[in-house]
């Protein structure tokens, strides 16, 4: 059953009477409702079509958050063929926020690498919520390594809040392992694809976004700190989230007038999780194009292209 946000409540309403009128009519077939069920679809549709079309930043966020959204998994799944996952940074352990491994995007050999947050409760525990360790962005780095040894473009998908924030994730030395991360981007002589897919949290989404070209889903956010985090910090109340969300500008379109991101990618009516095949679809399109305006550029330009435009960012 879909799960409605807050500001959806009035679309519920209206969902929740086509259902209960359809349960009306299949218990009784004397009683003709499809009018007035093709009247409140209409009006739902309509509802939605309306609400989609002037969301505010901090709504925006919640549908990135939407706990029905596609996660990594169904990216690989919708997107590669022959997806085999590497484990390990060779150091310390295997970080589960974090998959990759070989694939095949549209025929094209590609190093596919991206967070995963988890589907349900246990999940979300296994992913730890997509929030990485050290170790997670080592194996990344790794990952990007060997995609830049054996010649294989790479394209990172981002979703998580930020890396995480725990004792012993810096007690491992989790700055130095997001710089590294950071610096092993801008370093590929590969082409580098990344696309927000959903939260683009901080250090721990750039982590794996300093590419060439960076694309970003309609519904997606891209920040520095969470806008509860930014209201903490101004306000001393993460009530504030709404205010602080307009003024950080973490929308997809905001981030493109600034020069941050490249593309944006269209999401179904409503966002991707109500629709994720039509969402997929549109996204492996979107990267098979990319990809393919890369792949004329030689070694020497896409390094250059990518640092350039990351230093003239801000």
């Amino acid at each position: 059953m879909l799960t409605y946000l807050e500001f959806e409540k009035p679309i519920a309403e209206l969902d929740t009477r086509v259902a209960q009128l359809r349960e009306t009519h299949n218990s009784s077939d004397e009683i003709d409702i499809e009018a007035e069920v093709s009247r409140l679809e209409a009006k739902a549709s309509k509802l939605l079509r309306d609400t989609y079309s002037k969301l505010t930043p901090w709504q925006k966020a919640q549908v990135a958050r939407h706990p029905e959204r596609p996660h990594f998994k169904d990216y690989v799944a919708g997107i590669a063929e022959d997806f085999l996952p590497l484990a390990g940074d060779r150091a310390f352990a295997d970080d589960p926020a974090i998959i990759g491994g070989l694939a095949r995007i549209d025929g094209r050999r590609v190093m596919l690498i991206g967070h995963e947050k988890g589907d349900d409760t246990a999940s979300r525990l296994k992913h730890n919520f997509g929030m990485a360790k050290p170790e997670g962005y080592r194996k990344a780095i790794r990952l990007m390594q060997l995609a830049d040894r054996f010649g294989l473009p790479v394209v990172t998908l981002v979703d998580t809040p930020g890396a995480f924030p725990g004792v012993q994730a810096e007690e491992r030395g989790q700055a130095e392992a997001i710089a590294r991360s950071t610096e092993q981007c801008l370093a590929l002589k590969v082409p580098m694809i990344a696309v927000v897919v959903g939260e683009g949290g901080s250090g721990g989404a750039v982590a794996i976004a300093a590419a060439n070209r960076v694309l970003m889903f309609e519904h997606a956010v891209y920040s520095v700190i969470s806008p509860e985090g930014c209201a903490s910090i101004l306000w001393r109340t993460a009530d504030k989230a709404a205010d602080a969300a307009e003024a950080m500008k973490i929308t997809a379109s905001d981030l493109q007038a600034l020069g941050v991101v490249d593309r944006i990618v269209s999401e179904p009516l409503g966002g991707a999780h109500r629709d994720p095949d039509a969402a997929i679809g549109g996204l492996k399109g979107a990267i098979v194009e990319e990809l393919a305006d890369c792949a004329s550029l030689g070694p020497d330009e896409l390094l250059a292209q990518r640092r350039a435009k990351f230093l003239a960012i801000g």
